[in-house]
C-alpha cells in the first residue's frame, strides 16, 4: 500500500553538507523507489516572518507557510527531522510549527478545549545530535521530542507518533551511513 508522505527537512541551514539532509534524501530515495508519493518542505528554503501576537496568528498565514499548510494536508504521513540545537528544535523550525499549528488549521477551539484537526495523519520525528542517544532519552528525558509529540502532533490530532534519535552524528561515517540505510528503509515502507 502506498502512502502520501511529507518530509519536514527542519535544519535551518542551507549547506547540503549537513547530515539531516542527507536523512531527508535517504528517506525521500527510499519512500520513492517503494512508490510512495512524496513532497518536501525544506525550511532553509521558506521566507517567512515569525509570529509575535495572537493577532498575526489568527491571521492568514504568508505564502510560503500557505503551500506548507497545503502539502501537510495533502499527506497522509509527516517525517519531521531535525537536529538538536541547545536541547531543543532550532528557533526557525518552532517559528515554523508556531505558523503551521494556527486556529482553523491545525487545531480548532472547541466547547472543552482545543480540538484537533489533522486526525488520520501519522507522523515520524528524527532527531540528531553530538551526544549518545541513551544519554538524550535517560539522562534529558528526550525533551523536545516529548514536546514536539505532545505539545504539536497530538494536540492537532496526528498520531500515532513514532520517532529515531540519532547520537554521535560527529562520531563518525560508519554510523552516519547505517543511518543513511535505516532512512531509506523507513521511507520504502512510508513509517
Amino acid at each position: 500500500m502506498t502512502r502520501r508522505i511529507a518530509i519536514l527537512d527542519g535544519h535551518p541551514d542551507p549547506d547540503r553538507a549537513r547530515y539531516v539532509h542527507a536523512l531527508a534524501d535517504a528517506y525521500a530515495q527510499g519512500a520513492a523507489e517503494a512508490g510512495h508519493a512524496v513532497r518536501r518542505i525544506e525550511l532553509s528554503t521558506l521566507d517567512f516572518p515569525i509570529l509575535r501576537s495572537q493577532r498575526e496568528w489568527r491571521a492568514a498565514p504568508p505564502p510560503a507557510i500557505a503551500a506548507a499548510l497545503e502539502t501537510i494536508v495533502w499527506a497522509e504521513h509527516l517525517v519531521i527531522l531535525y537536529p538538536l540545537w541547545l536541547g531543543d528544535v532550532p528557533a526557525l523550525l518552532k517559528a515554523f510549527l508556531e505558523q503551521v499549528a494556527r486556529p482553523g488549521f491545525a487545531i480548532a477551539d472547541g466547547p472543552t478545549g482545543p480540538k484537533g484537526l489533522l486526525k488520520g495523519r501519522t507522523a515520524h520525528i528524527v532527531v540528531t545530535m553530538g551526544m549518545p542517544g541513551f544519554v538524550y532519552r535517560l539522562y534529558y528525558r528526550a525533551h523536545s521530542l516529548k514536546s514536539l509529540r505532545r505539545n504539536v502532533l497530538k494536540l492537532a490530532g496526528i498520531g500515532p507518533v513514532t520517532d529515531s534519535v540519532i547520537g554521535m552524528v560527529e562520531g563518525g561515517e560508519k554510523g552516519r551511513a547505517l543511518w543513511l540505510v535505516r532512512m531509506r528503509d523507513f521511507g520504502a515502507i512510508g513509517s
